[in-house]
């Protein structure tokens, strides 16, 4: 089955609930976690006063993001925003920068168990650019985690993505780490613009 992509409205609020499921994607995380403020702490937070919390960002439209749909049923979703809009970025110290306010952040993806190793989230990862390329946004960050030397990272570890991934859709690490989250970057090229067309009288 074809999976194609849809830019998150309140419309498509069921569908995202849907896809989250009782568990709120992570440890019922509601994709709260890089959204909380200085002093909060993500255990007081966590399921249900999550869940009304991105609810209402939602209805606002300040959390944003793309759905990816295996026909009518949501398999995947990606957030996105300017990296202000994720304020414990800056209170991480390896993943910190000097021009935040100049850059776009793409932290946290979700892809259904029975979907994931399909390459949904690369899908969900270009959407994302897309959206973010038409607003103007020339700079996108990212937080992939690096997979270890054996084995393979937990799943519950890699919601900011994978690094591997975001490697193959050319994006440079700017902060290495030996273990954990990285933190990536991509220029994004302007879209270009139809040619103008001239008119009978030029």
């Amino acid at each position: 089955m074809s999976i194609h992509t849809r830019e998150l409205t309140p419309e498509l609020w069921p569908a995202l609930e849907h896809l989250f499921g009782k568990n709120g994607a992570c440890q019922g995380c509601w994709c709260m976690f890089w959204r909380l403020e200085k002093g909060e702490h993500f255990s007081d937070v966590k399921g249900a006063p999550a869940r009304e919390r991105l609810k209402s960002l939602v209805e606002r439209g300040e959390a944003r993001g793309v759905l990816a749909f295996a026909g009518e049923v949501p398999v995947g979703w990606v957030t996105l925003g300017a990296r202000r809009d994720f304020p414990r970025l800056d209170r991480a110290p390896s993943l910190r920068c000097d021009d935040a306010d100049s850059v776009s952040s793409v932290p946290c993806f979700f892809v259904h168990k029975d979907w994931r190793g399909q390459g949904v989230a690369t899908l969900l990862l270009r959407a994302a650019e897309n959206v973010l390329r038409r607003e103007g946004a020339r700079i996108l960050e990212a937080y992939p985690v690096k997979p270890p030397a054996q084995g393979r990272a937990s799943s519950s570890s890699v919601y900011t993505g994978t690094l591997p991934l975001f490697l193959r859709q050319g994006y440079t690490l700017v902060a290495e780490k030996p273990v954990g989250k990285q933190r990536v970057r991509k220029r994004l090229k302007a879209t270009a613009r139809p040619a103008r067309k001239k008119s009978g009288g030029d």
